[in-house]
């Protein structure tokens, strides 16, 4: 991950968060998980980067989402 890639997970207080990876505080706080990854999804397709989408119970990332950062060739 770069540093331009964001997070969207669920804080201590039960809201959802969607932050850069080197950002001291999230861009975006929602109600719920889809509404906070809708919201973080817009920044990382104007910065060309990746969500990663975390489970709310562990914390473990359930989905990535690239925008604009994948490789022009790749096999298979």
């Amino acid at each position: 991950m770069s540093d331009n890639d964001y997070n969207v997970y669920q804080g201590k207080d039960g809201q959802w968060r969607g932050k850069r990876q080197d950002a001291s505080r999230a861009s975006v706080v929602a109600d719920t998980q889809k509404e906070a990854f809708e919201a973080t999804r817009e920044y990382a397709k104007t910065q060309g980067s990746e969500v990663s989408i975390h489970r709310g119970d562990n914390g473990q990332i359930r989905a990535k989402h690239s925008y604009g950062n994948d490789p022009k060739t790749t096999k298979g």
